[in-house]
């Protein structure tokens, strides 16, 4: 899954006219606090004089803020005709226009502009890869023309159904994360999809995926999913990420023969159960569930991470489970009522000689 970092860096004051103008401002207020009534007095005219400073610079980043928003003139910018990758990441852009002159792009970026609308791409023959991350964008619309897309981002946008993707017959990987969406639907077609990126939607159930029996990775995290269902189909799925959503049992895995890394942590999950078939699991996150007990996963003999955080689990015998897993490496088990044993650290690694890391901190030789 593509990680997206946004930082922004404020400067402040260290040193100069700032600096000493804030310095003689503490000083006078904790005159002020002291009782001092000169200190009182001056405090009063240089508290009302920052005040007021404070208030235009409030109004004037205000009206920074509204004319950052206006959008960008596409005259304005430059295209060269025969660039493959072009980047235009936070440029204001409120309209996709003027596209047509790229006769070799292969990826577009219109990530965190101002785009309410996907349109006047139909010439892009080349694209295989387009990215309209965080903008306005209300509905999947006027992509049919670009059938060799491979890659589509439309994450933290508003939209509301999953539609307009029918002809996209070559994608393979599929984000829309961080939008209103409420069913999973209309994605019948996409027959080479080996990534689809869900999380953090309305989404009630897992339905309609039948067809993506090439599906590598499905990330469905942040949903209101009650139940672990319609996976069968899912052979080839070897990562399966349902984090903080509703799930209250693990069950309907049985097919999924080649899944490796299994994420099920922020759930109302009270027993390990359903794993019989999924030998491969080099990574089980069942953290923050309401478990009392580690049971039934002496057969995950190829764990490699084992995620048990923040449930219940109370009995030291139950580390026995994990004896098989020979490669056995990272093992989180704070917050359950074992943490509270003085000698905590100290039986995990006499019960499991394989492990490197304990919660966050590495093992000590």
């Amino acid at each position: 899954m593509a990680t997206r970092t946004t930082i922004t860096t404020t400067a402040e004051p260290e040193s100069g006219e700032g600096a000493q103008e804030m310095m003689e401002v503490d000083k006078r207020i904790e005159s002020e606090e002291s009782g001092d009534d000169e200190g009182k007095k001056q405090a009063v005219c240089i508290v009302t004089d920052i005040s007021q400073q404070s208030l235009r610079e409030e109004q004037n980043g205000e009206n920074l803020t509204s004319d950052s928003e206006i959008p960008v003139d596409m005259e304005t910018i430059s295209l060269d005709p025969e660039a493959e990758d072009v980047d235009l990441n936070h440029f204001r852009i409120g309209k996709i226009e003027g596209f047509e002159v790229l006769k070799k792009v292969k990826t577009l970026c219109l990530r965190q502009n101002l785009i309410k609308c996907i349109e006047n791409l139909e010439q892009l023959q080349t694209l295989k890869e387009l990215d309209l991350y965080d903008n306005q964008i209300c509905a999947i619309e006027n992509l049919e023309a670009l059938t060799g897309l491979e890659i589509l981002d439309i994450s933290f946008n508003i939209l509301r159904h999953i539609d307009g993707l029918d002809q996209l017959i070559q994608l393979k990987k599929l984000f829309l994360v961080n939008n209103k969406i409420n069913k999973i639907e209309n994605l019948s077609n996409l027959q080479q999809l080996q990534m689809l990126e869900l999380g953090s939607n309305r989404i009630r159930a897992i339905q309609n995926i039948d067809t993506l029996t090439n599906l590598d990775s499905l990330f469905l995290g942040k949903n209101k999913i009650t139940k672990l269902q319609n996976l069968d189909a899912l052979t080839n799925l070897t990562v399966l990420s349902i984090q903080s959503n509703r799930l209250t049992k693990i069950e309907g895995l049985q097919n999924l023969v080649n899944l490796r890394e299994l994420y099920l942590s922020h759930n109302g999950i009270e027993v390990i159960e359903g794993l019989e078939n999924n030998n491969k699991l080099t990574m089980l996150d069942i953290a923050a569930n309401r478990i009392k007990k580690i049971e039934n996963i002496t057969h995950l003999t190829e764990l490699q991470e084992f995620w048990m955080n923040d449930n219940f689990i109370e009995c030291w015998s139950d580390l026995d489970e994990l004896k098989g897993a020979k490669k056995l490496e990272t093992v989180y088990l704070e917050r359950n009522p074992l943490q509270k044993d003085p000698q905590y650290r100290r039986k995990i690694m006499l019960a499991l000689p394989s492990v490197r890391q304990i919660d966050a901190t590495f093992v000590r030789f």
